[in-house]
């Protein structure tokens, strides 16, 4: 089945009237996260000055690579406080 953006949905209606209802679906570091909504599935990710924007291509690959280096700075710190020890 073909999902087309433009078609009638109950879903969609009810985040529009109430709001959706997020859960975080990947912590890419401590302050920025991906989200999903439960009923509709939209997805959104936190910007540089704290809003939420949807979840595009090239958000997905700036977390990514947002990812990498978090990963890579916190995995140094913990090394240089082991040898500290």
């Amino acid at each position: 089945m073909n999902k087309d953006p433009e078609k009638f949905s109950f879903v969609k209606l009810y985040c529009r009237i109430f709001g959706h209802k997020l859960k975080v679906t990947k912590n890419v570091t401590d302050h920025v996260c991906e989200y999903r909504c439960k009923h509709c599935g939209e997805e959104l990710t936190d910007t540089a000055n704290g809003f939420l924007a949807p979840l595009t291509r090239k958000f997905k690959e700036t977390n990514a690579y947002i990812a990498k280096i978090h990963r890579r700075r916190k995995n140094r710190k913990s090394k240089q406080f082991a040898k500290a020890s």
